[in-house]
């Protein structure tokens, strides 16, 4: 008498009907299946984004090259100035022409360093 027994056959990561084996006999699969070769998925490569660099500040041109402002201009500015050195000393006694010299340093070292202009 030939006795059957229910085996379940799978294959790693694959579910497999029950097939009935006979005593005696090879198993013979329904489903044979070979089975499928195993492919490594490549590894994902995540390409890191260059780290952003700060962009650089813009460089002050106007500090580069002297403007070249009229004389009227640079004379207003020079008088200007003068009348403030004057204030700032509260208008005492002194010699106008020492406030003179100092604002005409003071502006001719402005216009060079490109903060006034026209």
């Amino acid at each position: 008498m030939a006795t059957s027994k229910s085996v379940a056959k799978t294959l790693p990561g694959k579910r497999a009907a029950p097939v009935a084996v006979t005593a005696g006999a090879k198993a013979k699969s329904a489903t044979k299946a070979k089975p499928e070769p195993v492919t490594k998925a490549a590894p994902k490569t995540t390409k890191k984004a260059a780290p952003k660099v700060a962009a650089a500040k813009p460089v002050n041109t106007r500090a580069k090259k002297p403007a070249d402002i009229p004389v009227e201009q640079r004379r207003n500015y020079v008088e200007v100035a003068a009348y403030h050195i004057a204030e700032r000393r509260g208008f005492a006694p002194g010699n106008p022409l020492d406030d003179w010299v100092q604002a005409e340093a003071e502006i001719d070292r402005l216009i060079a360093a490109g903060l006034l202009g026209r």
